[in-house]
């Protein structure tokens, strides 16, 4: 009687995902939290919806628990389960074997299952703001591990694992507000490592091994009483950089840096040290003359003092709760003229948004005709309703009518191609349910030149005869991530550029439409990029980010050539 019951009483949200096969769910907000009310948690028809790929359960506070039965939700890539009343996770958890990203924070948990540790796809584990004691050990299992977020949690320690060296992409590391009394010297064995947050712990002591972090640009260590005073002085300075020096140096010169050749020694003679820098230096320059200069791609930055006209970009504090975090930066000298170009450059967009944006869900790319924006720009949260866009290919409207549009246009697509799930731009429509306001960058005539994760506008549409590009990432996520995006993107740009300038193609063979300008088109004499900083500033005027500041852009890659 009671199934008999549940199915007459289904939800209309997972009726309709039923019946379409759909891939993609969100429940969220005040109406779903009355069902959960009502239904003693969640509608049991939810776990034999085994098409999902993404679900989402969000801002329910009476969603206490999630049960053994999501392990039949096979092919669950991403599962959000943020900001609920979420108290434990099951072991069934461990058997979603294609998970990615696994958020759980803003709950209640105290603990997490060792079955965790089975994620061998697992890239992003958000559980911070909960009441957690532990991390189980077996971390170094998820191997594919990029993103580790445990803030506002109460842990003493991170398990042992967590510095193995088999976690080759772990980059962040974010565990402020904790109890964290000690940080292992094996923390260098992390070889992709560039934030690490330990902020407001219980930390007295940092390893001299952090200074070996081949990639660690970003650390945060205020709040912790450290012992040694000079040592918390350069913490609370805030730049990463004098930290790292002073702990390589050994700390009040007791010199028990890490060596090269990995031995430990009291007291480095300086001399020596100096001989194995400059030994380094003399290699790394016979290495890079070993690669063809026809091969080499340049990046030449240029600080914003020293550009002809500065942009600067605004942050309204509405953004915080909406998506907070965004970069941006002007590139000069992208020939997107010849041949196909443009439309490599497009495509390669779209890769990067699904690749390292993680379909959108982790950032956005948006790039712009920079002659056609009115600078300076304001990052803003506006209403669904006063928020009006012109988005590429349509005439303006309001961001509602042009979601409501786009889930139309989805529904219409897949019954057409008898599809189970909807493709392209339809799949982040998800992303904004629930929002009473939406992000968006506008420039000084109040026009909305860019509408995150959805689209940007026709009025700054990118062409052939675009000769200086506005590019911004979002992310509501992380400051880093935006870096690690924006720096993927200019040197994948560098390559094309490069690849362009080689190929020597006609100008048009690509059969693109857009009319060319009266502007000389003489082939450019280099592929050289110029990269301009820009500002992030809040609406006084204070600093937030500016990019590429001196730590990014500092690529691996042997053909590369960054001029700053």
């Amino acid at each position: 009687m009671a199934e008999e019951n549940s199915s007459l009483n289904i939800w209309p949200e997972i009726e309709k995902a039923e019946k379409e096969n759909r891939r993609e769910l969100v429940l969220q907000g005040s109406a779903v939290d009355k069902k959960i009310q009502s239904s003693s948690g969640l509608h049991p028809r939810l776990y034999s919806l085994s098409l999902l790929n993404y679900l989402e359960i969000s801002q329910c506070p009476s969603l206490h628990e999630i049960h053994d039965n999501i392990r039949h939700l096979s092919q669950l890539q991403s599962l959000i389960l943020c900001r609920n009343k979420i108290t434990s996770v099951p072991k069934g958890i461990g058997d979603l074997k294609a998970i990615k990203v696994l958020d759980l924070s803003v709950n209640q948990l105290e603990a997490l299952p060792e079955e965790i540790c089975a994620l061998s796809e697992l890239n992003t584990l958000n559980v911070s703001c909960n009441s957690i004691t532990a991390l189980p050990n077996g971390l170094s299992k998820c191997v594919k591990l990029a993103i580790l977020n445990v803030s506002k949690n109460a842990l003493s320690r991170l398990p042992d694992d967590l510095w193995c060296s088999s976690l080759e992409l772990l980059s962040s590391i974010i565990a402020p507000e904790n109890a964290i009394e000690e940080l292992s010297g094996e923390i260098s064995n992390l070889p992709a490592l560039k934030v690490l947050d330990l902020s407001s712990n219980k930390l007295q002591e940092l390893p001299f091994e952090l200074a070996d972090c081949p990639k660690l640009k970003e650390t945060n260590f205020k709040g912790n009483k450290l012992k040694d005073k000079r040592l918390e002085k350069k913490v609370n300075g805030g730049q990463t950089k004098p930290v790292l020096e002073y702990l390589r140096a050994g700390g009040k010169g007791k010199g028990k840096g890490k060596q090269p050749d990995g031995e430990v020694s009291e007291k480095p003679d300086a001399r020596n040290v100096s001989k194995k820098k400059s030994g380094a230096k003399q290699k790394g320059q016979k290495e890079a003359e070993e690669v063809d200069e026809l091969n080499r791609m340049v990046v030449r930055v240029l600080h914003v003092s020293k550009a002809p006209t500065e942009v600067t970009v605004k942050v309204s504090a509405g953004v915080k709760d909406v998506r907070p975090y965004i970069v941006c930066c002007v590139v000069k000298g992208m020939n997107l003229r010849q041949g196909n170009a443009l439309k490599r450059f497009l495509a390669a967009q779209t890769k990067l948004h699904d690749e390292i944006c993680g379909k959108r869900t982790t950032a956005t790319i948006a790039t712009h005709d920079l002659s056609l924006l009115k600078a300076p720009m304001l990052y803003d949260a506006r209403p669904p309703d006063t928020l009006k866009i012109v988005p590429l290919g349509r005439r303006e409207m309001k961001a509602a009518e042009l979601l409501k549009q786009l889930q139309q246009d989805a529904e219409e697509l897949r019954k057409q191609k008898k599809r189970q799930n909807v493709s392209g731009l339809h799949k982040y429509l998800q992303l904004l349910d629930g929002k009473d306001l939406y992000p968006c960058l506008v420039d000084a005539e109040d026009h909305v030149v860019s509408f995150p994760p959805i689209t940007n506008s026709e009025r700054t549409k990118i062409k052939k005869s675009t000769q200086e590009l506005f590019l911004e990432v979002t992310s509501s996520t992380s400051l880093q991530i935006c870096k690690d995006v924006m720096d993927t993107l200019i040197i994948k740009m560098a390559e094309l550029n490069k690849l362009t300038f080689d190929a020597k193609e006609d100008v048009g063979s690509d059969e693109e439409t857009d009319v060319i300008s009266n502007r000389p088109t003489e082939d450019p004499a280099s592929p050289e990029l110029t990269v301009v900083q820009v500002k992030v500033v809040d609406v006084d005027g204070n600093l937030k980010v500016v990019y590429p500041s001196k730590t990014d852009l500092m690529s691996d890659a042997s053909n590369l050539t960054v001029i700053r």
